[in-house]
């Protein structure tokens, strides 16, 4: 995914201070991620192409006086007598095909890819990339497995905070509830990176409550937020 830098420089120094300040009363690692879109969805656009292609032939089998009259005007209102099914035949072909190209470069426009994809789609999508970061970036990197990750999407409109092993087992997934409310809040009124920060401090007092500060407990994954 290319770099889209949707947050400015006082967003990036505002998570990660959050992120620091947060740290200093937890063992707790918390990572940030902003990304500008988590997949790109090419088959939701097939899929509609394909769709529309089969209406398109369902509703000839269903109409055919329809299209005949409509293969009646194209010919300046002079009925048509087809002498073989194959004449017929290559018509429907030839306009199945460019119909389905016509949606497929319809389709081709993210913001319509998008909005005809559905939301358990982008859902899964969203918390299936978030993982994945997770995985490589904070997953048992840390002493006592106490990574997390706020990750957002912000063409989805979605967001996903993923625990670690020892994180997830003292603390349940609704815990994180203040935290997404208080992310979505300000993603909404166009202030993503106070949005990330207020997260991070909900996120930090929750881990300060599970695994106060030690003495012997490095920072181990970076504070910065990672813009990808």
């Amino acid at each position: 995914m290319k770099k889209v830098n949707q947050l400015s420089e006082a967003d990036h120094k505002l998570v990660t201070e959050a992120v620091g300040e947060a740290e200093k009363s937890t063992d707790g690692e918390i990572v940030t991620i902003v990304t500008d879109l988590s997949d790109k969805y090419h088959d939701a656009g097939l899929h509609w192409a394909i769709g529309m292609t089969f209406l398109f032939l369902s509703t000839l089998a269903i109409f055919p006086a329809f299209y005949q009259s409509i293969i009646t005007g194209l010919f300046g209102g002079w009925e048509q007598d087809f002498t073989t099914a194959g004449e017929m035949m290559a018509i429907l072909f030839i306009a199945s095909v460019t119909l389905f190209l016509i949606m497929r470069y319809l389709f081709a426009w993210m913001p319509l890819r998008l909005l005809v994809t559905p939301k358990a789609t982008k859902q899964r999508r969203v918390r299936r990339r978030a993982i994945d970061f997770f995985k490589v970036g904070a997953e048992r990197r840390t002493i006592g497995l106490t990574g997390i990750l706020i990750y957002v999407s912000l063409k989805e409109h979605r967001a996903e905070i993923v625990a670690d092993a020892a994180i997830a087992e003292k603390v349940s997934p609704e815990v994180w509830g203040d935290a997404m409310v208080a992310l979505i809040d300000e993603i909404r009124a166009g202030q993503p990176g106070k949005g990330m920060a207020a997260a991070v401090q909900h996120v930090g007092v929750v881990l300060h409550e599970h695994f106060p500060k030690t003495d012997h407990n490095p920072n181990e994954l970076p504070d910065r937020l990672i813009e990808l």
